[in-house]
């Protein structure tokens, strides 16, 4: 009898045993699988990103023929990479404030008291699901585009800057949720987080350009948002822009940045 419940007592080690990372990242993996804003939000990425491409391409692919098109069809192949940042926001705010929302940070902490290993988890999923997400609706997108194209005999081969902007779209969209990861857990607040990066990427990155002089340039290319879409677009909208993958080395330095103040801060700070 005494045996039996040694058997079932557990031991000091194994009671008080610190969840290593995998432990970690298999838990947020399923916090975030069980929610369903995150299937919602990497629905609506799809339908939008790979939908609105399709329908542009379908409704000007005659024009694009015409010997009176002044635009390129790569101005159209990637036309949605311009609304899935938004949803990327979304779902990286989402990731992090909920928790810090409904009080389970709380929890999240007593159980990993290494705080550094659940930003760390949150910003890999994050960031390999939105990369998945991305590259699947680049390749849908320019799968379905490019069928009315080739109908009016101007369909773009997937080799070069096509191929490029189809992977680009996966890793513009995973380095967004990751900043936005960053950001959530300095703000701790999903209307914050979501304002404050939406305001960076699609606010500021325009009204920099009336700094004068140079100096309004490169503040003009180094706005994350401007740094890292060049990456995700066959043709650049702003030829002033740094090309595409120096623009994305930057905003992975920028991103690293603000990773790195989250990473103090989250030691620093009380839940």
């Amino acid at each position: 009898m005494t045996a039996a419940v040694e058997a079932r007592t557990p031991t000091p080690a194994a009671a008080t045993r610190t969840p290593g990372f995998v432990d970690v990242l298999r838990a947020e993996w399923v916090k975030m699988v069980s929610v369903r804003s995150t299937w919602w939000t990497v629905a609506t990425t799809f339908l939008i990103g790979a939908g609105l491409t399709i329908l542009m391409c379908w409704g000007n692919a005659d024009w694009l023929a015409s010997p009176e098109a002044d635009e390129s069809p790569g101005s159209f192949i990637t036309f949605g990479t311009m609304f899935t940042p938004i949803l990327a926001v979304i779902f990286g705010a989402l990731l992090v404030t909920t928790e810090y929302g409904t009080r389970m940070i709380h929890a999240t902490f007593a159980a990993v008291p290494a705080r550094g290993k659940v930003l760390t988890a949150k910003a890999l999923l994050a960031g390999a699901v939105m990369f998945v997400v991305g590259l699947v609706t680049a390749l849908v997108a320019y799968a379905g585009g490019n069928i009315f194209f080739e109908r009016e005999g101007i369909g773009i081969a997937l080799e070069g800057d096509m191929l490029r902007a189809v992977v680009g779209g996966g890793l513009a969209l995973a380095g967004m949720a990751v900043f936005t990861v960053a950001v959530g857990f300095l703000l701790r607040h999903t209307a914050g987080t979501i304002s404050l990066v939406l305001a960076l990427i699609m606010i500021l990155g325009n009204l920099v350009n009336i700094v004068p002089g140079e100096l309004g340039e490169w503040l003009t290319k180094l706005m994350p948002g401007n740094a890292v879409m060049p990456v995700a677009n066959v043709v650049s909208f702003n030829p002033n822009l740094l090309e595409p993958w120096t623009g994305f080395a930057v905003f992975l330095a920028e991103c690293a940045a603000v990773v790195a103040v989250a990473w103090v801060m989250l030691r620093r700070r009380d839940a």
